[in-house]
């Protein structure tokens, strides 16, 4: 059974004018410096590790800046209802 789309994925799926406007501002965040600085350090963690495309867990950074293993569902979720973080 596929899984249950969220409210923002039915909107865009619905606008797509919409979802556009998205992408357009997405591609210009990720080109940021700063974006690419945050990738290179998990790519680059990743890499010593030995785990550089591989898959599994991602590396998460913790809120004293080292970093640790998490699966990809609890890092990518963690700004959940609200935007609240979660204690990590």
């Amino acid at each position: 059974m596929p899984a249950k789309k969220s409210r923002s994925a039915i909107f865009y799926a619905k606008n797509p004018a919409s979802r556009a406007k998205k992408a357009k501002y997405d591609t210009e965040y990720h080109k940021t410096p700063a974006r690419k600085k945050y990738r290179a350090t998990l790519a680059r963690e990743r890499r010593r590790r030995g785990i550089m495309g591989k898959g599994g867990k991602d590396l998460s950074h913790t809120k004293n800046g080292s970093m640790r293993l998490e699966s990809p569902a609890k890092n990518r979720a963690r700004q959940g209802s609200g935007g609240r973080p979660k204690k990590k």
